[in-house]
């Protein structure tokens, strides 16, 4: 199954102190909104926010907008753009209710939603807000329950499920999400032996943040997990996400110093969270590379998103770079 290169964007939420220099909370999310507006009009193909809540690289009294509630506040902001999560942390919410929930959202966008998922990793933030944070083989397992009770939640008339950490018993989700079969199912991580092969038997994608070389052997991980579950692995969407930061010498020194000083990170930190960095050229040139090695769906996270023009001159200056039509959107 061929495809094209596509491409998505982060829209500031405030996990990475994006939003810190905005004053005043109501502005903080309408800053996220037209984020979002203006990388619908832009032509990028989906908008995407973390789900955490508290601040990186400490947790802060800042603002960090909730994921779910989010994705439903967007799904009515935007028109036309795919809403999705890089990723839903399993641990915070039961999957029969995380199943209900995106059911509404698909609804409410009139079947825009992508549901991404992962183990979890922040312990501290688990520990924070008084979750459980299970050992790593336990939080895999239960990732593997989880996809399988939001599917028979988004299938089934009355859901049933036994498992040993979920169990469902005639649970009745309706409405239905409007995407038949289902939204598509992202699962997060490069985990060869577990979470490759719960992509290869549950997820509609998979999704990587690595150096190239390493995205290039998870796919033949990935590819060899396929041929033993019986699965076509061209069926498999390969997605990543790329941090970076576009412009000029004199514009990256901009951001990068405007970063450091939001994040309290040094300058070598913020070029090492964001390490793409450079002009159209350059960016279009890594993600070039990627989609060599097997990549076929780009989600950009830029560090000053949430400044007005910056992710529509992305999308101008870098989509014909690689060969993308610009297709702007309605407002």
């Amino acid at each position: 199954m061929a495809r094209g290169l596509t491409l998505g964007a982060f829209v500031p939420q405030g996990w990475r102190m994006d939003l810190a220099d905005v004053p005043d909370s109501i502005e903080k999310y309408e800053t996220m909104s037209r984020c979002a507006t203006e990388a619908e009009r832009a032509g990028f193909d989906s908008v995407w926010v973390y789900d955490h809540f508290h601040t990186r690289p400490t947790a802060e009294p800042e603002a960090t907008f909730e994921c779910w509630t989010s994705m439903a506040a967007l799904a009515r902001d935007t028109t036309s753009i795919r809403l999705g999560q890089l990723v839903t942390c399993n641990g915070y919410r039961p999957p029969s209710l995380l199943a209900k929930m995106a059911s509404c959202v698909d609804v409410l966008s009139h079947g825009r939603l992508i549901l991404g998922i992962g183990a979890g990793w922040y312990q501290e933030e688990f520990e924070a807000y008084g979750y459980e944070y299970p050992e790593t083989p336990d939080r895999l397992r239960m990732l593997r329950e989880a996809v399988q009770v939001v599917k028979a939640m988004w299938t089934q008339e009355r859901a049933e499920f036994e498992g040993r950490f979920y169990q469902v018993r005639g649970a009745i989700n309706e409405p239905k999400p409007v995407q038949k079969p289902h939204p598509p199912i992202w699962i997060g991580g490069g985990g060869e032996k577990v979470t490759l092969k719960l992509v290869a038997q549950f997820g509609d994608a998979c999704n990587l943040n690595a150096e190239v070389d390493t995205v290039r052997h998870k796919l033949e991980v990935l590819r060899g997990h396929c041929e033993t579950v019986g699965r076509d692995y061209d069926t498999v969407l390969k997605t990543m996400e790329f941090y970076a930061i576009h412009g000029d010498s004199k514009e990256v020194a901009r951001v990068v110093a405007d970063t450091a000083r939001r994040t309290g990170l040094d300058e070598a930190a913020v070029r090492a969270w964001y390490p793409a960095i450079g002009d159209a050229d350059h960016l279009a040139g890594l993600i070039q590379s990627y989609v060599e090695a097997g990549m076929e769906y780009v989600v950009v996270n830029l560090p000053n998103a949430f400044e007005v023009g910056v992710l529509s001159r992305f999308a101008e200056e870098v989509f014909p770079r690689l060969g993308l039509t610009l297709e702007p959107k309605p407002a």
